[in-house]
């Protein structure tokens, strides 16, 4: 699991847009409901800052704001992150908070996809935002899902399926989430996000 320590103290300026947090376990299908709601809604997808080197199909500023370890400490000494996590001990992932607080403030709607601890600090440093978690039909769908994406063997399946089970566990005991989507059908579940996104917009209440 993801080691997450506390933020600092929450900066939250007024908006007037939207801050959309996607949640799930991986072979859910949230990827494709999350580009999908951003086409929609002409929404600002935000770009984590990661201390993980780039690949050859990386492109800096794009899929990630590549930094040295000692800059993302500085990120968090300083505030500057909404959310941030060192995955499995290895490399940190976090959200820069300027680029989100700017286009809250212009009014769009931003959309973060990012795990149930990250979420959770998101709750806690904007408790305005709207949080959705992705679920999956049933077990045996979530498990011939992570199959058929065919980059793992069974034993790294399992591992998946296993920390899949804690991370919705944790998602629906937290009680930070809006909305629970089940995932049988993607165009059914990104209407709905986008209708929750839009009725949140128009001033409907938690």
């Amino acid at each position: 699991m993801p080691d997450h320590e506390p933020n600092p103290a929450p900066r939250r300026p007024p908006s007037a847009g939207l801050l959309l947090v996607i949640s799930g376990p991986s072979g859910v299908g949230k990827t494709t409901i999350t580009r999908q709601v951003v086409d929609r809604l002409g929404a600002v997808f935000s770009v984590s800052a990661t201390t993980r080197p780039p690949t050859a199909a990386d492109t800096p500023g794009v899929d990630y704001h590549f930094v040295s370890d000692e800059e993302f400490q500085r990120m968090i000494a300083a505030g500057d992150l909404l959310e941030y996590a060192r995955v499995f001990g290895k490399f940190s992932y976090g959200t820069p908070r300027r680029p989100v607080e700017e286009a809250l403030a212009q009014g769009r709607v931003v959309l973060l996809e990012i795990d149930v601890q990250g979420a959770l600090q998101v709750r806690a440093n904007l408790p305005e935002a709207l949080l959705v978690f992705i679920l999956p039909p049933d077990d045996a769908t979530l498990l011939e899902r992570l199959r058929k994406r065919g980059r793992e063997g069974e034993e790294e399946i399992a591992r998946r399926f296993a920390e899949a089970k804690r991370e919705i566990a944790t998602a629906e005991g937290s009680g930070a989430y809006d909305l629970f989507l089940v995932n049988d059908e993607v165009e059914k579940s990104v209407a709905e996000v986008c209708f929750a996104a839009r009725k949140r917009l128009q001033g409907g209440v938690r």
